[in-house]
């Protein structure tokens, strides 16, 4: 079953490749407007079938660091986005028109946000460079079908096709294979420098490219039903290495070495990434040694505190924050984390009391306005809760959770239509049509914000001609 799902999706992505090539003639470059819509499709397809990770801390720290990444190269025609895919694999891809997935696997290998930002400055420069729309132009006197098979294997490979993608590349590219792959080189190699020059203008320094792709180089594993890894798409990484360091080295003559970036919002994601989707006994085993070796160090107390909390062992947990805390008194993220295990623990005053002070002082991540909305909550205090849930909703829209919690206090107000359209976006969010629309409709039945209804109104219609696009492809299967 799993075969025959890859090989749908990698049908379907053929099929997408060869109407962008036939639909004007002669084989020519793609425009920024093709490049756009055949971004759309793609994504619609990778949605459906990669695990994404949704976690606000571990996407929004990602996108901030892209964003970044972005800030130090002129305006772009794309609206980049980044997204976390769930699979434990070494592996990094970008789509046409800037969307850029990185593997859960790959981001728990990185020790630093610089190596992070090597990473993705590397596939910021790919969509920057426009390479897949180049392969077009540069293949005019090649078969057209084996081109688009490989263009469609090497994005499916990338994408966790596996066996899928791999068939596309080996069956299509037959003559054409050695070819293209030189131009690869050129595009890795070109994305290389372009990034590197990138990483240094955003203030990173360049070393955490060179020792990602040194840990990319030493984790070139296959198997049967692998993923294929970021080798295979990103190729020549050995001979690249000496390449990016020696240009490391005469950036840093030259310019030199930025400062090192804070640690902390990289550890809080990190160690979220390994508590959350890994194995969780084994990074506590990794933090209590860890611990055990440097017990007076802030940054190590931090990251035992988090995975002590993971397991349920609060009280142990703040112990340790708080002696973080002690060495780092203003960090909003020790604030934050510290202020949920309170929560946790229902000390709810005290998470008021840590909350407050980092959401007043305009810093901390979404979930330090999501907690202490609930702390409120639980405490009776429903209007303040609610103010800032929608303060949440507002700055953050993808935190799906806050509409839940919303909904609720709303309920507990009696202000059942607010209530009820709120679920509706929070099954919305989720992707659970069925119960989104009874939510939805259930609010229309309510007097209430006439652009709230009118927003209500809005996704029930999109609903509805999604559900009408999908009975007709069912018809036509």
């Amino acid at each position: 079953m799993q075969r025959l799902r890859r090989m749908r999706i990698a049908v379907q992505a053929l099929v997408l490749i060869l109407v962008l090539i036939w639909s004007g003639g002669p084989a020519r470059a793609i425009t920024i407007k093709e490049e756009k819509e055949l971004s759309k499709e793609f994504l619609e397809l990778l949605k459906k079938q990669l695990p994404l990770i949704e976690d606000p801390v571990i996407v929004d720290y990602v996108n901030k660091v892209g964003r970044k990444i972005l800030a130090a190269l002129p305006e772009q025609p794309f609206e980049y986005q980044f997204y976390v895919v769930k699979q434990d694999v070494y592996n990094a891809f970008a789509t046409p028109a800037g969307h850029i997935f990185i593997y859960s696997g790959l981001l728990a290998a990185m020790e630093s946000e610089e190596e992070l930002a090597g990473i993705l400055a590397h596939e910021i420069c790919h969509v920057l460079s426009r390479h897949i729309s180049e392969k077009i132009e540069r293949s005019k006197n090649l078969n057209k079908l084996a081109l688009a098979g490989m263009i469609a294997g090497i994005l499916l490979g990338a994408a966790g096709a596996g066996d899928a993608g791999g068939a596309l590349i080996m069956g299509s590219a037959a003559g054409v294979q050695s070819m293209m792959l030189a131009y690869s080189r050129g595009d890795e190699d070109e994305a290389d420098q372009i990034g590197l020059t990138t990483l240094y203008r955003a203030g990173y320094r360049g070393e955490g490219m060179v020792t990602m792709f040194e840990k990319i180089r030493s984790k070139q594993w296959f198997g049967a039903d692998d993923i294929p890894t970021y080798v295979m798409t990103h190729p020549a990484v050995e001979s690249r290495i000496g390449g990016i360091n020696r240009r490391v080295q005469v950036y840093n003559e030259k310019y030199g070495q930025p400062p090192l970036v804070d640690p902390m919002p990289f550890i809080r994601m990190h160690i979220r990434l390994l508590s959350e989707y890994g194995d969780e006994n084994v990074v506590l085993h990794q933090y209590r040694q860890a611990y055990e070796k440097d017990p007076d160090n802030p940054l190590v107390n931090y990251q035992y505190g988090l995975i002590l909390g993971r397991k349920g062992q609060r009280a142990a947990a703040i112990k340790h924050l708080q002696k973080a805390l002690a060495a780092r008194p203003l960090d909003g993220d020790i604030l934050t984390d510290l202020g949920k295990l309170y929560f946790y623990e229902g000390q709810y005053d005290q998470a008021i009391r840590v909350l407050e002070g980092v959401v007043g002082a305009g810093s901390g991540p979404p979930d330090g306005l999501y907690f202490l909305a609930r702390a409120y909550q639980e405490t009776g205090q429903l209007d303040t809760a609610a103010s800032y849930f929608e303060a949440l909703i507002e700055s953050h829209p993808a935190y799906h959770q806050a509409h839940f919690d919303l909904g609720k206090v709303y309920s507990q107000m009696g202000r059942q239509g607010e209530a009820f359209f709120h679920l509706g976006k929070f099954y919305y969010g989720k992707g659970d049509m069925k119960k989104a629309t009874f939510q939805l409709k259930k609010a229309l039945d309510f007097d209430q914000d006439p652009q709230q209804r009118e927003e209500a109104e809005a996704l029930l219609a999109e609903i509805e001609t999604a559900d009408d696009k999908d009975a007709k492809k069912k018809k036509k299967e």
